[in-house]
């Protein structure tokens, strides 16, 4: 019993030792969190739009039959979304995307005021101050940006920022999205 009592330390540093080798193995993206959503279409949901703002709430239905769209969630409280705000914009006026997003647990006059400062590139924008609607979509955080296809389809998922390395990850996906459209 006593060398039962001796091996179990030994044994638990082996196993916390071989998951922190896995996790640290150069075969892994840690940025790429699986989602349950992938091939599934979107879930239903319901968000209002946010006060002070003239742009139309969100629904499910609004991602069935308009084309490939991409479902933005946003925060003026997240400074990695104040940097992808100009990218998303210009990526509306260059490539014609259709851009609705979810305002994830904002205060609406930030968010107004956040808009008004950045200007707004979405065709439509719900309002997820209780983030309901965001763990029905498996949000981990902010930003977060899903690409939806003409059937309503989630078709892929980047978490993060669409700057950097990040844009260049996404336009690919992107790519591969509007090939099978």
């Amino acid at each position: 019993m006593k060398r039962l009592l001796f091996a179990a330390p030994l044994l638990l540093a082996v196993v916390i030792g071989a998951f922190a080798l896995w996790g640290l193995s150069g075969d892994r993206d840690p940025s790429e969190i699986p989602s349950a959503l992938i091939s599934k279409s979107v879930p239903e949901f319901d968000l209002g739009p946010i006060d002070g703002v003239d742009t139309p709430g969100l629904k499910t239905a609004d991602l069935q039959g308009q084309g490939l769209t991409l479902v933005n969630v946003f925060a003026s409280w997240c400074g990695p979304c104040r940097a992808e705000h100009p990218v998303l914009t210009r990526m509306v006026e260059d490539q014609g995307l259709r851009i609705v997003a979810m305002n994830y647990k904002d205060k609406p006059e930030a968010a107004a005021a956040w808009l008004e400062e950045l200007g707004n590139p979405y065709a439509l924008i719900g309002s997820d101050y209780s983030g309901r609607a965001g763990i029905e979509w498996g949000v981990t955080g902010v930003p977060e940006t899903f690409i939806v296809n003409n059937d309503g389809v989630v078709v892929h998922r980047f978490p993060g920022p669409v700057v950097g390395d990040g844009l260049r990850r996404f336009q690919e996906a992107l790519d591969l999205a509007k090939a099978a459209h």
